[in-house]
């Protein structure tokens, strides 16, 4: 079972920038994809913001699109997301995840969360 844990949250003004990295337990280059999640607006869910997989396909939310960047290091068995030119919009508490294969209905596992706050 693969361990997760976030880190390089914090503050920042609008307009600037964050990285987090996500270091997992097991070799990356095994784990099939890992994402970056945030708080969903309405409800309860966590809205995808960036993911990579074992590939280096990435797949970004509308709002990240531009402004972000997530990248696999194998050799670190970490996945970091680069974010720029924040926005208000963007405070939330961020959330890694790691989808181990590709099967269908394959459990997701989470990291703790890390807070992100934009604010002037």
């Amino acid at each position: 079972q693969v361990q997760l844990e976030e880190s390089g949250g914090g503050w920042v003004q609008p307009g600037g920038s964050l990285s987090l990295s996500c270091r997992a337990s097991l070799p990356i280059s095994t784990i099939y994809q890992v994402g970056w999640y945030r708080q969903a607006v309405l409800g309860p869910q966590r809205a995808l913001v960036a993911s990579v997989t074992d590939r280096d396909g990435t797949e970004y939310a509308d709002p990240a699109k531009g402004r972000f960047t997530i990248s696999r290091d194998n050799a670190e068995n970490t996945v970091n997301l680069q974010m720029d030119g924040l926005e208000p919009n963007d405070k939330s508490v961020y959330w890694c995840a790691a989808q181990m294969n590709y099967s269908p209905g394959v459990h997701y596992y989470w990291g703790q969360g890390i807070q992100i706050t934009v604010c002037s």
